[in-house]
C-alpha cells in the first residue's frame, strides 16, 4: 500500500531530522532505518498500529525510538497525519 505524508506531518519530519543532526547525532542511522522499516511494516501491514480516539485514525510505536506515526487507512493508501514525538505532551489535540 502507497504511504503518503500529508502536510500535517511536514514540521514533524523536519523536527525529528532536526533532532537527530543537532541534539541526537549518534542515533541517526539508527532512527533511519528504524523509520524506513515501519514504512514496510504499514505499506504491507496498515492495520498494525493500535486505534486512538480519533475516528479511523491509527497509531504506531517506531519501535526503539521516540516517535510515533500518526495514520489513517484512506482511498488505498495509508495517509500519514503526524509523526509524533512521544516525549511530548499528549495535552494537545495532534490530528
Amino acid at each position: 500500500m502507497e504511504i503518503v505524508y500529508l502536510a500535517s506531518a511536514r514540521d514533524d519530519l523536519v523536527w525529528m531530522r532536526r533532532y537527530y543532526v543537532e541534539v541526537f547525532p549518534e542515533g541517526a542511522s539508527k532512527a533511519q532505518i528504524q523509520f524506513r522499516a515501519t514504512e514496510n511494516i504499514l505499506s504491507s501491514n496498515p492495520e498494525i498500529g493500535h486505534p486512538t480516539e480519533w475516528d479511523r485514525v491509527r497509531e504506531f510505536s517506531i519501535p526503539n525510538i521516540p516517535f510515533s506515526v500518526i495514520y489513517r487507512i484512506k482511498g488505498g493508501r495509508v495517509e500519514v497525519l503526524r509523526i509524533w514525538d512521544e516525549r511530548r505532551s499528549r495535552n494537545q489535540d495532534f490530528v
